[in-house]
């Protein structure tokens, strides 16, 4: 990573150089949410309310925030001064075309643009299925390569975040569970490549928890033993910085599952956290108004990032500049 790069990795990662980072670049899906709790149609200026409210509050305990060009921006320039920023590329969800999922980016939007709004980084997700079609998997890959060449040229890194997933298969049963390992981590080995340009990447626990021995309420798709050696495997794939991202887990299992790998021998250098750190605000905020979400933001809200800073601390690896 040249020296630009480092200086602005630098930005998202605490003191120990580990990131700690909320994830609040959620469109569609935030809308549904704000919907639900509503009971009617969520409005634009509620999303970005919520989203600048959110950055206000709890970036004064996190490393840096997420948000997305299309409703974040006055929530970035809402966030506390020592907070970095991480900015979204692409758009909301996928393009719908089968079960290919192809990305697609913003209209108006490149990684030049990214940089000049203030941002640290430019992040990208990408949904892959290692078992897709080659020529399927292929396009992403050269997609991939074009938006890594795009952030070299402007010195800025790239952090990719990969989802994996089989057709229309769901992803929370016991026939994905038992799939999930051998994808993560193949799509991991594969976009650890030097020829993808990722600086960070934003990766899926290797296992879903909730079939792990010793964390199901019922079905077991791991011995307590096979989930460990998973992430330990993970965390021998690459050098590279990965950092996990909570997958819309509760606050608890997200932490329970940062010990599990921690202790597993899992190398991760910090987490970009989404619903797990905000997603109970949002109730208060639709049904009883600002102040109201900004209490709990306050309380429940600081003291669940303050936990994940705590268990960070203790099993986290540090990024090296």
């Amino acid at each position: 990573m040249d020296r630009e790069k480092k200086t602005y990795l630098q930005a998202l990662c605490n003191k120990e150089g580990v990131i700690n980072a909320l994830a609040i670049d959620q469109r569609g899906s935030l809308k549904k949410m704000i919907e639900k709790d509503k009971g009617a149609p969520a409005t634009d200026e509620e999303v970005i309310d919520f989203k600048k409210i959110a950055s206000e509050e709890l970036t004064k305990y996190a490393s840096a925030i997420l948000l997305d060009p299309d409703y974040g921006i006055p929530a970035g320039k809402a966030r506390n001064a020592e907070a970095g920023l991480l900015t979204s590329y692409e758009k909301t969800g996928y393009d719908g075309s089968g079960d290919q999922r192809f990305p697609d980016l913003l209209d108006h939007w490149s990684a030049k643009r990214i940089k000049e709004l203030g941002s640290d980084a430019v992040k990208f997700l990408l949904y892959y299925d290692v078992d897709e079609d080659k020529a399927i998997n292929d396009q992403k890959q050269a997609f991939v390569e074009r938006i890594g060449a795009e952030c070299k040229a402007e010195g800025i890194p790239l952090f990719v975040e990969l989802i994996a997933y089989d057709g229309n298969q769901p992803t929370n049963d016991l026939a994905f569970a038992k799939k999930k390992p051998r994808k993560v981590l193949t799509m991991m080995k594969e976009f650890a490549k030097e020829r993808y340009g990722i600086d960070v990447l934003k990766m899926e626990v290797p296992v879903n928890m909730a079939f792990v021995e010793g964390f199901a309420k019922g079905e077991v798709a791991y011995t307590k033993a096979e989930a460990q050696a998973y992430f330990k495997e993970q965390g021998e794939i690459t050098d590279k910085p990965y950092i996990f991202l909570s997958a819309g887990v509760s606050t608890e299992l997200f932490r329970e599952t940062l010990i599990f790998a921690g202790k597993a021998g899992a190398r991760f250098s910090g987490v970009l956290c989404g619903r797990a750190t905000w997603a109970e605000g949002l109730p208060p905020y639709v049904k009883e108004g600002e102040e109201a979400c900004r209490q709990w933001m306050r309380s429940q809200g600081r003291a669940d990032i303050e936990a994940l800073n705590d268990i960070l601390k203790v099993y986290a690896t540090p990024i090296q500049f």
